[in-house]
């Protein structure tokens, strides 16, 4: 295979790859739209509808580090397409199950244990096993920028099928889309590169010798630290969104333009990530991104509450969205390489969707009990704030210029790049009252 084939090859099957996240992510994200419509029609409460929302943000984050270790020691084929499978199920047998317990079956664990096995973290680990260390960082930015396409794509179409055809009719359809994804899975899977980036098991002592390195490793941890807070700050937005618009007296249309806008900036911001990687050192990069969090979500706050209000939050915000993902996974890749990636990066997703849970349960919680979302985002400005700081500590590895020849054929760790300051030095280790009638966020 000449040069010219090798960059088709690669662009090709990370295209395949975003395309698939597109449909699996784009399908969920868009799952807020239907709060308050599901609640209007069957009745079942906000509170019980985003408990079973939360429980599905962190089913999505328990399935996706088993979903790694399945394809780690298995294969990624059957994990993605039982994924797609399982995702297009729970999602036309939503409107048949409309109790709180059915929702919390249908939309908690069907539907997300179908997106998760589907996701980043199993999708980059599949490619991590195709691709060369070189071409790793910017693919995983465009992977990333699929799953925010999809965001962008499906929070209106998701809208307007809500409006035509009623939230049952909208199910169906998702469920019929999302099987758009199967015929992606061959592209993305292939054969592997026989370049040694997996590793070999007996030398590095295999997965559980990997797992007691990684919770041993205290960069790794604030790693989980960070993106706890990062699943907090999205699934609230995500879930409460739609609710916040509405209370702000704006039509609907608003929240699912805004959802779009911010999956439509993230693809800037995804795209940037993977570049950035490639010259800064990751923890830097998730810095920059959690505090840019805090300062948008006080500007919000103090802004009046217009529907260009939020289209301007949605472009700062979606910037960062969903582009902590890949500096989360090159620093990973950087501390353990690739040979477990897809389970090391899927063991902080389950972290990611442990703070996603509170994210969108406390959010219903506190809508019925004070009548608005104020104090959700006083917490989420500072959790965003707590994730930037945890990641100055992190030592981050690098790897010297001169042990990465440019023809290198070893086995080289995925996303591992020199992010090292110029004097080459290592890191060294560093009561407002209640409102009674729901209202519009603001100071």
């Amino acid at each position: 295979m000449n040069p010219s084939n090798k960059d088709n090859s690669w662009r090709y099957i990370t295209l395949a790859a975003a395309a698939m996240l597109m449909i699996t992510m784009g399908a969920r994200q868009a799952q807020g739209l239907f709060l308050f419509p599901i609640s209007g029609s069957t009745g079942v409460s906000i509170v019980a509808i985003s408990f079973a929302m939360a429980v599905g943000q962190f089913m999505w984050g328990l399935a996706q580090p088993v979903a790694g270790a399945c394809a780690d020691r298995f294969g990624f084929t059957s994990v993605l397409i039982g994924g797609v499978l399982l995702l297009a199920v729970g999602t036309a047998l939503t409107p048949f199950f409309t109790s709180s317990f059915g929702l919390v079956v249908t939309i908690g664990i069907l539907t997300a244990v179908g997106s998760g096995a589907g996701s980043f973290s199993v999708m980059i680990g599949a490619l991590a096993q195709r691709l060369a260390p070189k071409e790793r960082a910017t693919a995983s930015g465009l992977i990333t920028g699929g799953g925010s396409f999809g965001q962008f794509l499906f929070a209106p179409i998701t809208q307007t099928l809500i409006s035509t055809w009623g939230w049952m009719g909208a199910m169906w359809s998702l469920g019929a889309i999302s099987l758009l994804a199967l015929p992606l899975v061959k592209p993305i899977i292939g054969p592997a590169r026989h370049s040694g980036a997996l590793g070999d098991a007996s030398r590095d002592g295999g997965m559980k010798a990997t797992l007691r390195k990684a919770f041993g490793n205290s960069s790794y941890l604030l790693l989980h630290g960070s993106f706890l807070t990062c699943g907090f700050h999205i699934a609230f937005l995500v879930t409460h969104l739609p609710g916040e618009v509405d209370l702000c007296g704006l039509p609907a249309s608003v929240a699912s333009w805004s959802l779009g806008i911010i999956g439509l900036s993230n693809i800037a911001g995804s795209f940037a990530a993977g570049w950035m990687l490639n010259h800064f050192r990751g923890k830097y990069i998730l810095f920059g991104m959690y505090g840019s969090r805090t300062l948008l979500i006080l500007l919000y706050l103090a802004a009046p509450k217009t529907e260009w209000t939020f289209y301007l939050m949605a472009i700062g915000l979606g910037f960062s969205w969903l582009g902590t993902a890949p500096p989360t996974a090159g620093v990973v890749g950087k501390l353990f390489g690739t040979r477990y990636l897809a389970t090391l990066y899927g063991l902080t997703m389950l972290s990611h969707q442990t703070g996603a849970f509170f994210g969108a349960w406390l959010g219903g919680l506190a809508f019925a009990h004070y009548g608005n979302y104020l104090w959700m985002w006083y917490a989420d400005a500072l959790f965003a704030a707590v994730a930037a700081l945890l990641n100055l500590p992190i030592r981050e590895p690098r790897v010297e210029r001169a042990a990465v020849p440019h023809d290198s054929k070893l086995g080289l760790p995925a996303l591992v790049r020199r992010f090292s300051h110029h004097d080459g030095h290592e890191d060294q280790e560093v009561s407002r009252l209640v409102h009674p009638i729901p209202s519009c966020s603001s100071w």
